[in-house]
């Protein structure tokens, strides 16, 4: 659990520590962002489908409709949250790369940007999984 938690602080306190130091170190800085989080997705992913469920027997008098209207609402939630995602990121990153072109030091700004409409999509795949959790 705390090399778990290790890897989740990785990622916050490399970047902060380079900036501390006051190199810049951008390439090692993402490489340790990169590897940690493939590192704490594999070792979520391993806790959370290796342990038994514990929850409440699903209701058998589910109707095909409910079912079906279940199904299309996750779809819809999902592609159209996906597709939002992709024009809000056009937008900004456009911006961000004009931005950028211009005075480098607008990176960090930039980019927050674009990670905020990338939110768009993971909330629609929130959404999609609370829908489907109640089938």
């Amino acid at each position: 659990m705390l090399i778990l938690l290790a890897l989740f602080l990785l990622p916050i306190i490399a970047p902060a520590g380079f900036f501390y130091i006051g190199r810049r170190k951008g390439k090692i800085a993402l490489g340790i962002n990169l590897v940690s989080f493939t590192l704490v997705f594999l070792l979520s992913t391993v806790f959370i489908f290796t342990g038994r469920v514990h929850g409440v027997e699903p209701s058998t008098n589910t109707s095909e409709l409910a079912l079906a209207a279940a199904f299309i609402g996750a779809g819809l939630v999902t592609g159209l949250g996906a597709i939002g995602t992709g024009i809000a990121v056009s937008s900004a990153a456009a911006a961000a790369i004009g931005s950028i072109s211009e005075n480098e030091n607008n990176f960090g700004k930039a980019m927050i940007f674009v990670a905020m409409a990338e939110g768009i999509a993971i909330y629609g795949l929130l959404i999609s999984f609370m829908i489907l959790g109640r089938v």
